[in-house]
């Protein structure tokens, strides 16, 4: 099997172990609960997840309300009467998102008394659904978002000032829950699955002496875990997880990997993370995991021992439609064919246009999950 078609196998491998269907219906299952309940689904997974709590309650859902990102819903469930459907904007907010937290507190406001509540959270709830607090508005709220994503800013320092502005992050919707019970199923896109952190923290803190169940259901880690565990026949090189999580400049994280990398035996290497890149005035076409791609190609150029793949597990990088890249020694020849500079694109922040007429990136579609980033090397027995 060729080198990129081990990659994408083991990809599909780590994704299929952390898709929210199959998360939360296991973790309903061992949990043993099928108690009738309302459900409040918000997030890129939203729909995978539901899908999830619909296989394992059947009939015993109440009803629901499902908040997820433009293009995330399948048209059967878009169509389904018996739901209530809003698509919204990320990572960007727009009025979009207000409608969906107003519809939110609505949904909320009109519960019957006391019965059961199922929150399902995934990554991007925080820019799908906001009530802003006296003194904000959507434009400044935008203009603030679009400052710390062009600034490099991490997901943690984002979301912090998402939960200052806002009424309901950060354990501030509980004000419009009132008295019942309430159980949250959570798939984490932070590092060290912070719940506080996740979605910005819509439950937590919870607070004192209220009745509230809570649980990660998939991370990075699980998926990384099941890429090396999940070992298909057509592998037989060994697969190792590197410990040290990918954070901070993408350019810089893509050259130390290439750099480890280059010292190591033969074998798959994993990683998981989520960089950042600081984009200039007027950025070109992609995403972080984009940039990490084509920072490692021109590392790797000439080089036949490693091929590399990086992807968002969301199935969308940065603005794009692309998940990321899978990138080798040749990357940079084929994208000079069609008269590209590799550096300049980087510079440009302009990975995927370099990345496209290469042939190298990495298109998934919504994947229902949403575990960060993901960093996945083949090195062969080839001279370096």
């Amino acid at each position: 099997m060729q080198a990129a078609q081990q990659l994408l196998e083991l990809y599909n491998l780590g994704l299929n172990a952390v898709k929210g269907d199959h998360a939360v219906y296991n973790a309903l299952m061992e949990q043993g609960t099928q108690e009738a309940c309302h459900v409040v689904a918000i997030g890129k997974a939203a729909e995978a997840m539901y899908q999830g709590v619909e296989r394992y309650l059947d009939k015993d859902i109440k009803s629901a309300l499902l908040i997820s990102k433009y293009g995330h819903f399948s048209p059967e469930l878009l169509a389904n009467r018996q739901l209530t459907c809003l698509e919204a904007a990320h990572p960007v907010p727009a009025e979009s998102s207000l409608l969906a937290g107003q519809t939110l507190l609505h949904y909320l406001e009109n519960l019957p008394a006391k019965e059961p509540l199922l929150f399902l959270i995934s990554g991007g709830a925080s820019s799908l659904c906001e009530v802003l607090e006296e003194g904000w508005t959507l434009e400044k709220l935008q203009e603030s978002t679009q400052a710390k994503l062009a600034d490099g800013a991490s997901i943690a320092e984002i979301n912090q000032m998402r939960k200052q502005l806002s009424k309901i992050k950060g354990g501030k919707l509980w004000q419009f829950i009132s008295e019942r019970p309430v159980a949250c199923l959570l798939i984490s896109d932070v590092q060290m699955d912070d719940p506080a952190l996740i979605g910005s923290g819509l439950l937590f803190p919870a607070p004192p002496q209220r009745e509230f169940a809570w649980q990660i259901v998939a991370s990075n880690q699980h998926m990384l875990s099941a890429i090396q565990t999940a070992q298909p026949i057509s592998l037989v090189s060994e697969i190792k997880i590197i410990p040290e999580f990918l954070e901070g400049d993408a350019e810089e994280e893509a050259r130390n990997c290439v750099g480890f990398l280059r010292d190591q035996p033969d074998g798959i290497y994993i990683w998981g993370g989520e960089t950042t890149v600081k984009l200039p005035e007027n950025p070109g076409q992609g995403g972080r995991n984009q940039h990490f791609a084509l920072a490692a190609a021109i590392a790797l150029e000439n080089n036949p021992a490693i091929t590399l793949l990086c992807t968002a597990t969301d199935g969308t990088d940065g603005m794009t439609e692309d998940a990321g890249a899978l990138v080798n020694g040749q990357t940079l020849a084929r994208g000079r064919l069609e008269n590209l500079d590799p550096v300049d694109c980087l510079r440009r922040a302009d990975a995927g246009t370099f990345l496209a007429a290469s042939g190298d990136l990495l298109h998934t579609g919504p994947t229902g999950t949403n575990v960060m980033d993901l960093v996945i090397a083949l090195k062969t027995s080839c001279l370096t």
